[in-house]
């Protein structure tokens, strides 16, 4: 009896210390927190494969879980979400424009040579490049001669004086050369409403090499045997229709563009030269 009294038969453990309470307006302090001990890995696996286990953050240990849970969150208030636009302009399975050389420029040798010969790579390798030089050289030359290759002009200047004949020949030539930089102008303007992306100075200073260049056949035989010639007017329209296949072929490598765009933007250009030039109606 003495020993229940005691308590000794109940319980033989020591009573528990219960924690004082802090008095009324102090607030207790935390409880220590336990320590932590550093467990040894399992051995085969590294501590980035068990960075739950060591308080490391979860995407250490697995991307794939981490990556997944970022999208699980993603449309939760508080996060965001990165999204991205398609563009259904792009060109998949449409024309594809032509890689830009990095060639240099050409001499005008080889650019006039090159022009006859070797259109389109020599359009290719100048669409960057201004050739104002041959080309003005190149024209104001042509409108010397023009004046000559059409009946009633050649008689006109042939007689009237020196002193009459040759301001009116070097109003002609620079009238062809303004009227060179008009139509350039405008084939350049439409192909860039077309969609093309080539520099001004390119496609109007080759626009003028073409045409005084593939008039050149034409212009020899009119001095000799006048523009009214039958040879003269089937050269005429020989030539025209081979300034329309270079005038393509410049728009199409020099504004990235397909021919029949290509062939639309140098329409205006290639009916004002039949009209004018190789019909003999200036």
């Amino acid at each position: 009896m003495a020993g229940f009294r005691n308590g000794r038969g109940r319980d033989n453990r020591p009573p528990q210390q219960q924690p004082q309470q802090a008095p009324y307006g102090y607030n207790a302090a935390p409880p220590p927190y336990p320590q932590q001990q550093w467990q040894q890995p399992p051995q085969g696996q590294s501590y980035g494969q068990q960075g739950q286990a060591y308080g490391e953050p979860e995407y250490f240990g697995d991307p794939h879980q981490h990556h997944q849970q970022q999208h699980a969150a993603a449309n939760n208030p508080g996060h965001t979400q990165m999204f991205s636009v398609d563009d259904p302009y792009a060109q998949a399975g449409g024309y594809q424009a032509p890689p830009v050389p990095t060639g240099p420029r050409l001499p005008w040798k080889q650019l006039l040579s090159g022009i006859v010969f070797r259109p389109a790579d020599t359009f290719l390798q100048m669409r960057d490049h201004a050739v104002w030089g041959p080309a003005l050289s190149v024209t104001f030359l042509y409108g010397l001669l023009a004046i000559f290759g059409f009946d009633k002009a050649r008689e006109e200047a042939l007689n009237a004086t020196i002193s009459t004949t040759v301001p009116y020949v070097l109003m002609t030539a620079l009238g062809f050369v303004l009227g060179g930089l008009i139509l350039g102008a405008v084939t350049h303007t439409l192909a860039r409403q077309l969609g093309g992306d080539g520099a001004w100075q390119p496609t109007v200073g080759l626009s003028m090499l073409i045409m005084s260049i593939t008039d050149a056949p034409r212009l020899v035989f009119a001095l000799f045997l006048g523009g009214e010639n039958g040879l003269v007017q089937i050269l005429g329209w020989a030539t025209w229709l081979a300034t329309g296949a270079l005038l393509t072929i410049m728009v199409s490598r020099s504004h990235d563009l397909p021919w029949p765009k290509a062939l639309g933007a140098s329409a205006i250009q290639l009916v004002a030269l039949l009209s004018l030039i190789k019909l003999g109606t200036l």
